[in-house]
Formats: C-alpha cells, structure tokens, sequence
C-alpha cells in the first residue's frame, strides 16, 4: 500500500480541548453529544456510558424536541453473556447511542477493573424517572410494543389514568411470531402512525434488541429502547422488587419468585458470569492495578501521528493508550473521520490500553460504520492481542490482514 507520510504531531492545548469538549459546544451537542464525545468504556467487549441518571432524561428529552433517532439499550448480565456468542447481538448495543449499566454484574466488575461507573440505571428506572417528572411543558409520548399478553394495553390505561411525565398514544402486542414477522409493514405503519416521542419494547432481549435495531430506518418515532419488563411492571402483572432489594443486588431472585420460569437463564447467565470472572475479569483486575502502580512512577506522554494513503488515514499512537490520554485522541479521530477515507489505528509503538481506550476505540468504530466504512486495528503485539481477548474486544482485531500485526511502515 503507498502512502504519503504527513509526520503530523497532535500537540493540543488542554484547556481549549476542555472548552471544546465540556464547554464551548452548543447546549443541544452537549446534550446530546457525539459518539466520540460519550464517555463509554468497554466491559467484556460490549460499550457501557459512565452517565447518571439526569443526563440521561435530559438526553432523551432533546431527541425528543429535536425529533433525532436515538437508540437506548440497557446492558445487563443476560446482554453480556448472550454478546459473547452472538455477534449480531452485539451488534445492537455497539450502535446503540446509549448504554448505561443496567445489571449489578456489570458494575462488580467495573469496580473491580478500576472502570468509574458509579451506579445502575436499569430500564424500568429510566421509565419510571420519565413518568415521574413534574409538570413537564411537554408529556412525552410513548409506544408500548409487547409485554404479556394485554399488559400493554393495561400498562396504556394506568399511563393516562393521571397525570405523569408519560402519555401512552398506543400499544401492541405482536404475539410470539419472529422478528421477520414483526417486522411486516402494516406493523411498522402502525407504530409510526401513533405519531410517538419514544418507542418502548418489551419482546425478550435478543428479539427487542434485533427488531428495534433492523428496522431503524423504517421507524418515524425518534427514541427507541427495548426496556425488558418495564411495561409488565407498569401493567402490574408483574411487580417489581423493593428498592433495598434492587440495591443489594437481589433483585434476580425476586423476579424468579415473581417469574418462576426465569430460573434457567439465571442459572445459565450465572454459570458463564463465573467463568468469565475467573479468566477474564480478574486477570484484568490484576492487570489494571499494576498499570495504576506503574503509572504513578512513571512520567507517561502519548504522541499522536497520521499517515495518509491513498484510501486510508493510519493514526499511529505512541505512548499508552488509556484514560488519561483520551482528550488527546478524540480530535485525531475526528479529524481521521473527517477525511472520508478507511481507518487505521496502529498501536505497533503502543505498550498499555485500557477500558476507556477501547470504549473510545468502539465509539470511532460506530461513526465509521455510520458512513459505511470499517475500522483496522494494525500493529498489535502478541501483548496487545492478549489484552483486547480479556477485555472481549478482540473481535476488533479478527478482520485484520497478516500485515497488520508489524507496523503499517515496517
């Protein structure tokens, strides 16, 4: 491959980068900010937003006022271990526009891998914090697609029985057909003829997450979120268990007091959170302590480069890819993207990555995607690929060609 080198080094003030990222941007691209803007980190190869619950609302309230497609999807226990074995699956939330935790698995093992995610939001509390805002000026207005049979159309009821931050303008129940079945025109016209703010599906993870996600294009409404079993919660056929429950978390042996047939994805969820705990999780617990340690002796700095080919841009990083050099990366990425050409990161002079640089890796993967292009990862060590496998992002490493494990140079 011929490329003209540009040798360009990034040396970027921090207080103007703080003011463009935090400050100097436009209320509304604050609100509802860019991939490479979020703050995501990668935990066992799937995006989770470091993000309370506020900023979430007032997210979902300017797509609504901007009439922007935002997708919503709530990452719990079930979510991490099905995206281990089904690509498409995780497919769905690596394009999602937001994916705070919903699962105490996932913070456990967040804390222990040094990764600041504070607390959970599971979908029903996004539900339930939306309904419970106060005299909003707009109420927004909600679909309900699934649930158990009639609970839709009971949860629609209680809804509009008083005053809430919600109205429900309509409901379906699709039954038990695939997701090529619900996904026929006439269903699609239906839901978009309701002339909704946020579309609500409760069909079981992998079908809401597929459906939601094939049909994107199709939909009118602007916020979509398969949040599980918010609308039987909300019908009350279900009931939901108490807080001190939830925050102890317990709440999986309420819902199979609740749901007794629940027991057998617990138990199988259980199984593989194990043994991803024992060969992942805690080799990478270790592994995140000694960088810390070692970062503390050491004065660390990272440089950044392109190289413009042809048909690609290779953004060569230098130094250690982690936390605190993520400020630094955003405009090399955003200037990468700019170009319209294919994307090549080459971590061949790269001895540390961490969580955050590979959600931020994740988040320049989904903007590229967006525009039909792919990213390569290039120049990774043995070293390298060892840490991308415990993180479960190696799959960000598989279409890469033999050439890409020396540097693009050599």
């Amino acid at each position: 491959m011929n490329r003209h080198k540009s040798d360009t080094l990034y040396q970027l003030d921090a207080v103007m980068l703080s003011n463009q990222i935090n400050g100097a941007a436009p209320a509304s691209a604050a609100v509802l900010p860019d991939a490479l803007s979020r703050q995501v980190y990668c935990i066992l190869g799937i995006p989770i937003d470091a993000v309370e619950m506020p900023a979430v609302l007032s997210r979902i309230e300017a797509a609504a006022a901007r009439s922007l497609p935002y997708s919503i999807s709530t990452p719990n226990l079930n979510f991490l271990v099905s995206s281990q074995s089904d690509p498409d699956f995780r497919e769905t939330l690596l394009l999602s526009d937001l994916c705070p935790a919903d699962g105490m698995p996932i913070l456990w093992i967040a804390r222990l891998i040094g990764v600041p995610i504070k607390r959970r939001i599971a979908g029903s509390d996004i539900f339930d914090a939306l309904k419970q805002r106060r005299r909003p000026a707009h109420p927004l207005k909600v679909f309900l697609f699934g649930g158990a049979d009639g609970a839709a159309a009971t949860a629609a009821r209680a809804l509009n029985g008083g005053a809430s931050g919600l109205s429900c303008v309509g409901s379906l129940n699709p039954g038990f057909g695939s997701v090529e079945d619900m996904s026929r025109r006439d269903i699609i016209d239906h839901v978009n003829a309701s002339g909704a703010d946020f579309l609500v599906a409760a069909l079981g993870a992998r079908k809401g997450q597929l459906w939601l996600h094939r049909n994107s294009h199709r939909f009118a409404i602007p916020i979509r979120a398969h949040l599980g079993a918010s609308v039987n919660f909300q019908a009350g056929t279900v009931r939901r268990a108490p807080r001190l429950v939830r925050e102890a978390g317990l709440e999986w042996l309420w819902r199979i007091k609740e749901e007794p047939y629940l027991w057998r994805r617990y138990w199988n969820d259980g199984r593989v959170f194990l043994r991803m705990l024992f060969a992942r999780v805690l080799p990478l617990a270790v592994l995140s302590g000694w960088s810390r340690l070692t970062r503390r002796r050491r004065i660390h700095q990272l440089a950044i480069t392109q190289e413009h080919g042809d048909g690609s841009i290779t953004v060569k990083l230098s130094g250690p890819a982690t936390a605190p050099f993520v400020r630094q990366m955003i405009p090399a990425f955003r200037a990468a993207i700019a170009t319209r050409k294919q994307v090549i990161v080459d971590l061949s002079a790269t001895r540390a990555i961490d969580a955050r640089f590979l959600g931020l890796l994740l988040m320049l993967r989904k903007s590229l995607r967006a525009e039909g292009r792919f990213l390569t990862v290039a120049g990774f060590s043995p070293r390298m690929e060892r840490i991308f496998h415990l993180n479960g992002a190696d799959y960000l490493l598989r279409d890469c060609s033999a050439w890409t494990r020396s540097s693009p140079s050599g």
